[in-house]
């Protein structure tokens, strides 16, 4: 009886329209803001982008923290929404760093496998019933990303495995988000998770110091910065703001698998970018391997 008064309360709170419209405009302005990380990844550190775009959000989300009248600076859950914080930075830092070395619409497709992890997780430590769709959703979407890897192939391409930790880590995130979390507001949220972006940031920095770049993406952390960066960072605040927002917003108000369906979205902007800003054209072999994550993915959440 508890357990379906709880489900009856969630449900009541739920606005799937707002949270359609949330959700598509977050996935517009994240892959934007991946699009312009991509593009500048020799020119910005990554610490340095965690650390000065999340400083200039702070700025902006303290006050409105402040002015809410049901939003808190300290979270109500404070482990659960450190955790998902947590989990976040790690999620992003592991697609920042597979983006300079992969097509974006690639990198997308593959981070997009979050709902065949949710179904497997589901199965494997939750005890849910999957069911025949569930199965051939995690099938397809197993054959999509051996198609997009090609491990036996010269094409295979090992960064393409980052994503898919990084789906892992999201999907995750977002179980947390709507069931741990769902009290907290989603300004608390987002203060929390752009401070532990500046806390890995500052970290990062210290670790690593200044550098040309020649080191890496990940081993360099700090390069000079002109006006052509300052901008770029002030773009990926505000997506980074949004995105933060958005998803928090979207997963709170409406069931995963709707949100989850919609959240697919970012591929097809993701492909819009990649087609504009660096003219990637994948592969037919990738094309059919994108095609079969996808499907996987709209059918596992379906079901």
């Amino acid at each position: 009886m508890t357990v379906r008064t709880s489900r009856r309360q969630i449900a009541s709170a739920d606005n799937l329209a707002a949270a359609a419209a949330v959700i598509l405009m977050t996935d517009l302005a994240l892959s934007l803001g991946d699009a312009l990380i991509k593009l500048t990844s020799g020119t910005i550190a990554v610490w340095q982008l965690f650390l000065l775009r999340s400083l200039m959000a702070l700025p902006l989300l303290v006050p409105a923290v402040l002015a809410s009248s049901s939003a808190t600076l300290r979270p109500r859950a404070l482990a659960w929404t450190t955790l998902r914080s947590l989990m976040l930075v790690f999620m992003w830092l592991a697609y920042y760093a597979a983006l300079p070395h992969l097509q974006l619409s690639v990198a997308a497709v593959s981070y997009y496998t979050l709902p065949v992890f949710i179904t497997l997780f589901s199965a494997l430590f939750v005890g849910e019933r999957v069911g025949p769709v569930g199965w051939v959703a995690v099938a397809l979407g197993l054959t999509g990303v051996l198609l997009i890897l090609r491990p036996d192939a010269a094409a295979f391409n090992a960064y393409a495995l980052l994503p898919l930790l990084s789906a892992v880590l999201y999907a995750l995130a977002m179980i947390l988000t709507r069931t741990k979390c769902r009290e907290e507001h989603p300004l608390t949220l987002s203060l929390a998770l752009n401070l532990a972006f500046v806390v890995a940031g500052l970290l990062g920095v210290g670790i690593f110091g200044d550098g040309n770049g020649e080191g890496g993406y990940l081993t360099t952390g700090w390069l000079p910065l002109g006006a052509a960066e300052i901008g770029t960072l002030v773009v990926l605040s505000a997506a980074m703001i949004i995105g933060s927002l958005g998803a928090a917003f979207s997963y709170q108000r409406a069931p995963s698998n709707v949100v989850g369906t919609l959240d697919f979205s970012y591929v097809g902007f993701a492909a819009v970018w990649g087609l504009l800003l660096f003219q990637e054209i994948p592969s037919l072999i990738t094309l059919c391997g994108m095609a079969l994550i996808v499907g996987a993915g709209i059918l596992a959440l379906r079901r």
